[in-house]
């Protein structure tokens, strides 16, 4: 079994790789056939303007969402 691994992307989604299971709060599974990028990789919506949310669809690119390591929007770590 691959590790799972969550990269948020510069400007962009959370790039999700491995083997995951999405579900909604109610248990039910989210169906991502077809959701996988060319490398197999599942993108998540991280902008809120989604309209296939929890899925990525371009939206940030549009919307002028900035992100990147270290900036306000990143998680830091407490010191």
């Amino acid at each position: 079994m691959a590790d799972v691994k969550i990269v948020p992307t510069p400007n962009g989604p959370n790039m999700i790789t491995g083997v995951i299971g999405l579900a909604w709060p109610s248990g039910h599974g989210i169906s991502k056939t077809g959701e996988a990028d060319k490398s197999g990789a599942i993108l998540l919506c991280r902008c809120g303007h989604s309209k296939d949310k929890p899925f990525c669809d371009g939206s940030h690119k549009t919307v002028g969402f900035k992100s990147i390591e270290g900036d306000a929007t990143a998680h830091k770590s407490p010191t």
